[in-house]
């Protein structure tokens, strides 16, 4: 009871408490209140998405399986624990599941959480930047208008987001109102002063009784927005880094890096640097592994046609920094010939596992998953040991 929220440590009832006793003589409503808290407080919304995720992906559900989906979205519980399967007795008892398995009553779903399970993913997809605009617009309380300006002042102070003041419409204002979230009035030009900022409205969907709580619980995830791309094949992921869209690219580069360290069951720890942040052309996050021996793999993913020496040669003193035992480079093009001679020559004398995967190897990759063991071993036997 205190691990959900319903009595502090000296047994006393909880704000939650009091209101789940208010409603002790309702039980649908009394489950369904304890229900929505899971869902936007203890991670029981991650659990919902990343069931459904298992399901499109054609993945088995089982503590196992889920537990290590659980982890890519920054949720863990140990091995042997059932901490999912007491949550989806709790869920269950709000009619979120149902027949005793994992299956999700979509319309129920939608019903106790106050939003369509679309709603929300459209919520993860939106940006950093997009997210805090429209939790402090929410938090201003009615519907303004307020300019536009004020409130981007108000959410770099509040959440510590930096906006690019000349691009504000564009990267967060419209697609904020193409979503249905707020409608824009243009400012009249002042004689002298250039054009005022725009008015901004919030729409009706706009609640801060359930955008709010959805877009911290969304928060508590790591990178929700990747979630769309980790439901893909390898093949979809590789057909997104052509987009046109500078962010859509970085978020594909970054799901490639989830999708190949998947493979050899490693576990994301951390980004260093976010495919956004280069115009989708760079990520470099890191993983670790536990099985026998710990192991931390850094993975730099570059979108280019081709990569030379001195990319190569930055992750390898990237790899010291961080204490890394395993490097991996991946291009969507080539490496040149010095690039492939260095690497073979930093495994030869300083003994640091050094993989490099260029596009013939993610093709063959998409093609058939296992291949990657064959890449790696035969580029450094001791990081697949190191596995």
């Amino acid at each position: 009871m205190i691990a959900y929220g319903i009595i502090d440590r000296d047994a006393r009832l909880t704000q939650l408490g009091q209101r789940l006793w208010d409603l002790r003589g309702d039980p649908q409503k009394l489950y369904a209140a304890l229900g929505r808290h899971v869902l936007l407080n203890l991670h029981g919304l991650s659990l919902v998405q990343t069931l459904r995720d298992m399901v499109v992906r054609g993945e088995g559900v089982t503590l196992n399986s889920l537990r290590e989906w659980l982890e890519e979205r920054g949720v863990h519980f140990p091995r042997g624990g059932k901490h999912p399967s007491i949550m989806r007795l709790w869920l269950e008892k709000a009619g979120i599941f149902t027949g005793g398995s994992w299956r999700v009553d979509e319309g129920r779903l939608a019903a106790v959480l106050g939003a369509e399970i679309d709603e929300v993913e459209g919520l993860a997809a939106l940006t950093v930047q997009q997210k805090a605009y429209l939790k402090t617009l929410a938090n201003m309380g009615g519907s303004g208008p307020y300019q536009s300006n004020e409130v981007e002042k108000l959410a770099t102070t509040t959440y510590g987001v930096k906006f690019d003041e000349k691009n504000l419409p564009k990267t967060v204002l419209y697609p904020l109102e193409e979503a249905g979230y707020i409608t824009l009035t243009r400012g009249t030009k002042a004689p002298g002063r250039g054009a005022k900022p725009f008015l901004v409205a919030a729409t009706s969907r706009v609640a801060r009784d359930l955008i709010t709580p959805l877009l911290e619980a969304l928060d508590k995830q790591i990178a929700p927005e990747l979630r769309p791309l980790l439901r893909k094949s390898l093949q979809e992921i590789l057909a997104e880094l052509k987009s046109a869209g500078r962010h859509a690219r970085g978020l594909a580069l970054e799901a490639l890096a989830f999708y190949l360290m998947r493979l050899v069951d490693l576990r994301y720890v951390a980004t260093r640097l976010r495919g956004a942040a280069t115009g989708g052309a760079e990520v470099d996050l890191i993983f670790e592994g536990s099985r026998l021996l710990f192991s931390r793999w850094q993975i730099r993913c570059k979108n280019a046609p081709s990569v030379a020496v001195d990319e190569v040669a930055k992750q390898v003193g990237v790899l010291n920094y961080f204490s890394s035992d395993v490097g991996v480079v991946v291009s969507t093009g080539t490496f040149d010939s010095s690039a492939v001679r260095f690497a073979e020559m930093v495994r030869r004398r300083i003994r640091q596992p050094l993989i490099l995967i260029d596009r013939s190897d993610l093709d063959a990759i998409a093609q058939h998953p296992s291949t990657i063991v064959d890449i790696v071993e035969r580029q450094a036997r001791p990081a697949l040991l190191a596995a």
